[in-house]
């Protein structure tokens, strides 16, 4: 059974004129209705995180901070993260769903979940909202497996940008891996090879940081030499995926050259890794894409991989690669995957 996570109120937050606006996720949520698939998932009920559960990833002093600003009638975080009068009670309920959902993997109640949530969350660390996040999502739910009995948690991110509050927040742990595939140099600027864990959580992050224009062969390669060897060899009780889709060639804040093809086949590679290595626990929290075609065409295609289903409507082709380029991409790859593989001593 797969599970969705979805409330209404996640539509409460945020600006029309801001990316990460309410109508990305009105077209996600119209595009599964339509299809069918909407009826076909398990809707779970969830409600707010608390505190406390917040609390596990972030500092007190900057919930309070948050929750009064908003209620204050909100303002600006950052040049690009504004909350707003609804953002604390949506944060909230965001990472309560997170929970939910984590909570019901480790459980056995369901084979997978999907947490249809906003505002996002990998940039948000211990004590700052930044890059349009304010809570965690996904490290609220690594946080929640382990309560629930999971000793380790693996995350793996591909959202476009890299997850700097999911690393900052574990970059001290060994008992969660992260591995973030994003787009270098660009926002947050974070993510390099050399970044992998200090004291328990040496060798415990992996970034792959690729040029812009890298596309779904490049990170099929990337899983196939990398992360599935890196994840067999971590044997996690989980696997969380930090699911941002960005990384579309249509997107327009991103540079990456992603299809929805390839979105499904990175989800079926981490459902063979689950099944590998967790009996199938595989969470999903939504991240990024602000393209309001190809998000809900990669939504659904995840859906579809998860399912264990065709992709009904291949993706157009990105513009044609050019060969400096490409070879540009693959060095970048060549030097993450042999660098981290030799440290990793991965056979």
């Amino acid at each position: 059974m797969v599970a969705c996570l979805y409330n209404p109120l996640f539509l409460e937050h945020g600006q029309p004129w801001h990316p990460e606006s309410a109508e990305r996720f009105e077209v996600v949520v119209d595009r599964l209705q339509n299809t069918g698939l909407w009826d076909r998932l398990q809707h779970l009920d969830f409600g707010p995180a608390t505190v406390e559960q917040i609390g596990w990833v972030h500092q007190p002093y900057y919930i309070e901070y948050l929750r009064d600003l908003c209620a204050a009638g909100g303002g600006a975080l950052d040049a690009d993260t504004y909350a707003t009068e609804q953002t604390y009670e949506v944060a909230m309920l965001a990472a309560g769903a997170s929970i939910t959902a984590a909570e019901a993997l480790m459980r056995g109640q369901v084979d997978a979940a999907f947490c249809l949530v906003r505002p996002p969350g990998h940039h948000a660390g211990t004590d700052q909202a930044r890059g349009f996040c304010f809570f965690n999502n996904v490290a609220v739910a690594a946080e929640a497996a382990l309560h629930f009995g999971a000793t380790r948690v693996a995350i793996v991110d591909f959202d476009a940008h890299h997850g700097n509050g999911t690393q900052e927040i574990f970059y001290h742990r060994g008992d969660v891996l992260y591995i973030s595939l994003h787009q270098s140099p660009y926002y947050p600027g974070t993510g390099t090879v050399d970044e992998v864990g200090v004291d328990e959580g040496a060798g415990s992050t992996i970034n792959i940081p690729l040029p812009a224009e890298s596309r779904d062969e490049h990170y099929r390669r990337a899983w196939e030499e990398l992360i599935v060897p890196a994840l067999k060899a971590f044997g996690p009780d989980i696997i969380l995926i930090s699911a941002g889709y960005d990384a579309h060639w249509k997107d327009p804040l991103t540079g990456l050259s992603l299809t929805a093809v390839g979105f499904y086949e990175m989800v079926k590679m981490a459902q063979e890794s689950a099944q590998q290595t967790c009996q199938g626990r595989l969470g999903l929290i939504l991240e990024g894409g602000y393209h309001l075609e190809a998000l809900p065409l990669s939504v659904e295609n995840t859906f579809l991989a998860l399912l264990g289903e065709p992709i009904r409507q291949p993706d157009e082709s990105p513009p044609p690669l050019h060969p400096a380029q490409a070879e540009r991409i693959n060095q970048y790859l060549d030097y993450a995957i042999t660098t981290h593989r030799r440290r990793l001593k991965l056979e």
